[in-house]
């Protein structure tokens, strides 16, 4: 079998199609779909049912696409071993973690880490989806729940606590909300039921202090805890917010100070076979000095 057809194939199996595995290949359309069909020409099974609205594996498919996954996996961990030498961490560093993390807390320390470690090519992730470890879409995740996936070593980082954020803007125009019931006059801004909340919990500012017979009504649902961090920032009106995304020379101010949220727990995860890699040992440490420096 032709390496280079498997890979096609893996990547098409992936996207359901000819068309968004060659936007990911490079490759045209017709280009994909030839390599495909040559593959089967040789192996004399189809590997794909073919349809309107895309492709679906065949039996014979489904057992080549898993071997063919595999063996991308065991690739892609022995190529990590094989780029890292003993003296200085080296290779690619793969770190996924949420966008309001990642673009609020963690980017803004990556400059340093990337000066003292230039040999690492470090790629940052930010997505709300929980990548598989284990399949390598990712060396490393910070987690802001507990992993749930097997065979991971998991570190817990830091506690998360969160408060409710206004603008000062907002706040001359609307008045400082002094009791949790006054916030039943003012504009909220919640996470949105179109996607999994990142966090249980999240929406507590609709319960706190609130008449349970006259349900609160939000100004504004977004999935995406940065997208509210935006919008509270606009002057839209009231969120809750992780304390770790608010600058000190931000416009916003925390309402009600002595109501807290939920505590949000973040975990630092790798696989058990990057054990003993040095690139994840360094930014392990890298991340508790920083956060040693946060708590003092």
């Amino acid at each position: 079998m032709d390496w280079d057809r498997l890979r096609i194939f893996h990547d098409v199996a992936e996207a359901g199609s000819f068309t968004h595995a060659g936007a990911t290949l490079n490759l045209s359309q017709s280009a994909v779909s030839r390599q495909v069909s040559a593959l089967e020409d040789s192996l004399s099974i189809k590997l794909f049912h073919r349809h309107a609205r895309g492709l679906i594996l065949t039996e014979q498919g489904e057992l080549l696409f898993q071997t063919v996954k595999d063996v991308f996996h065991k690739l892609a961990m022995v190529e990590s071993q094989l780029s890292e030498t003993r003296e200085n961490p080296s290779g690619p560093l793969r770190v996924t973690t949420t966008v309001s993390f990642g673009s609020t807390w963690l980017t803004p320390r990556i400059k340093e880490f990337v000066e003292t470690y230039p040999e690492v090519d470090f790629h940052l992730i930010l997505t709300e989806a929980e990548l598989d470890l284990g399949m390598r879409q990712a060396d490393i995740g910070i987690r802001l729940t507990p992993p749930r996936q097997p065979d991971l070593i998991q570190r817990h980082l830091l506690a998360l606590s969160t408060h409710i954020y206004a603008s000062r803007q907002y706040l001359e125009i609307h008045g400082v909300p002094k009791t949790p019931q006054d916030l039943n006059d003012h504009k909220l801004i919640v996470y949105g039921q179109d996607m999994p909340p990142p966090v249980p919990s999240v929406n507590w500012l609709l319960e706190a202090g609130a008449d349970a017979k006259k349900p609160r009504r939000p100004a504004l649902h977004v999935n995406n805890v940065y997208g509210i961090y935006r919008a509270v920032r606009s002057g839209l009106g009231v969120g809750s917010l992780p304390d770790y995304m608010i600058p000190e020379d931000v416009n916003l101010v925390k309402v009600l100070p002595d109501l807290a949220g939920p505590t949000i727990q973040a975990y630092f995860v790798y696989p058990e076979e990057l054990r003993h890699s040095k690139r994840i040992a360094v930014f392990r440490d890298f991340l508790l000095q920083k956060i040693a420096k946060l708590k003092g």
